[in-house]
C-alpha cells in the first residue's frame, strides 16, 4: 500500500553509488522487491501485511544527489496480509478500494543527504489522495554484476504516515485501529 510508494522513494537512494557515468538510470526489479506496512490493532497487536508487485524508475546524477528523482508504482491488488478475508476488506471501498485506485504512485521531489544517511522526499498517492512523505534510506549496497551481466544494487527505505492524512479507513477510529501505519521497502535495482 503506502509501502510500494515509500519503496519509490528508496530508488533515490541509489545517488549515494558511484558509477561510471555522470548519470544513469535504475529500474526497480519486481522480482526482488515489496513494500511492507504495520499497523496496530486494538491496540493490543500489530497487523502486517505485504505489497509484493512494484515498478518504477531512478534517475541518478552521481555527482549531485540533489539532481536525483524517481517514480515508482506500487500494485494494491497484490496486497497479502495472509488472511484472505482481511485482504479482501483492505482492497475494498472502506480502504484501498483497488476497483478505483490499483495503484499507489510515489514521486520524488527531492534528495538529501541527513546525517549521512539519505532522505528521499516525495508525493504519495493513496487511494486518490496525495500528500507529501519522507524516507529514510539504508543502502544503497555497492554496486555488483548480476544474475544476467548488468549491474544490480539494493537498498531498504522506511517512513510511517497517518493513515488519516489520506483521509483512509475512516470507519475505523484509534484505537480500533491506529492512525500511525510503518511502511517499509525492500528494493533491487538494475541499470539500464
Amino acid at each position: 500500500m503506502k509501502n510500494t510508494l515509500f519503496a519509490a522513494s528508496a530508488l533515490l537512494l541509489v545517488s549515494a553509488v558511484a558509477g561510471a557515468q555522470t548519470v544513469s538510470t535504475w529500474t526497480i526489479d519486481p522480482m526482488h522487491s515489496q513494500a511492507g506496512f504495520e499497523i496496530r490493532h486494538m491496540g493490543v497487536s500489530n497487523v502486517r501485511g505485504t505489497i509484493s508487485k512494484i515498478s518504477g524508475t531512478v534517475v541518478w546524477d552521481e555527482k549531485d544527489p540533489s539532481k536525483d528523482s524517481v517514480v515508482a508504482d506500487l500494485d494494491a491488488t497484490t496486497l497479502d496480509s495472509t488472511v484472505a478475508a482481511r485482504d479482501a476488506h483492505l482492497k475494498s471501498p472502506d480502504f484501498f478500494n483497488v476497483a478505483q485506485y490499483p495503484t499507489l504512485h510515489f514521486q520524488s521531489t527531492a534528495v538529501k543527504l541527513v546525517n549521512g544517511k539519505l532522505q528521499v522526499i516525495g508525493n504519495l498517492t493513496l487511494a486518490g489522495v496525495t500528500k507529501p512523505v519522507t524516507l529514510d534510506v539504508d543502502g544503497p549496497v555497492p554496486p555488483q554484476k548480476g544474475m544476467k551481466g548488468g549491474l544490480v544494487s539494493g537498498f531498504s527505505a522506511s517512513t510511517t504516515i497517518h493513515r488519516s492524512d489520506f483521509n483512509f479507513g475512516t470507519k475505523f477510529a484509534p484505537p480500533m485501529l491506529g492512525d500511525d501505519v510503518k511502511i517499509t521497502l525492500d528494493l533491487e535495482i538494475g541499470k539500464n
